[in-house]
């Protein structure tokens, strides 16, 4: 048989008879390449991830021992039904809990972003923050 319709049976294309005899001719050139190096010849290669900088460590924020009287910031990162989401939340608390405030906002940009604006509005007015990020 063939190699050429051997191949189409198999489902590969006959342009692969044609690479064989190029990989041929490579791994030929190659050869003569590498044993022209000498012994003492090294090959340095560099880590493109580069260093990372140190980490800074922050602490967690200190618990708060009720929510009663408290604000409640619901913020969203936009993902599609993180609002519909907080709004179930929203109405859970004035059901449940009636002395908790809640403020729905919409983070600018996405979760890794920073958005000074609201986070100066949170230090501000809030006690507490749920964020609803997506995956």
């Amino acid at each position: 048989m063939k190699r050429r319709s051997m191949l189409s049976l198999l489902g590969a294309a006959p342009a692969l008879l044609a690479g064989s005899k190029l990989e041929a001719a490579e791994k030929k050139h190659s050869h003569a390449r590498h044993s022209s190096m000498g012994a003492s010849d090294k090959i340095v290669g560099l880590n493109p991830r580069g260093t990372p900088p140190a980490i800074q460590l922050i602490p967690m924020a200190p618990r708060l021992t009720t929510l009663d009287g408290k604000t409640v910031y619901l913020i969203s990162d936009g993902f599609p039904g993180a609002d519909v989401f907080l709004n179930e939340m929203k109405i859970w608390f004035a059901k449940n809990m009636p002395s908790v405030k809640t403020i729905y906002r919409l983070k600018a940009g996405g979760f890794a972003a920073d958005d000074p604006k609201l986070n100066a509005e949170v230090k501000a007015n809030g006690n507490a923050v749920i964020m609803a990020i997506g995956h």
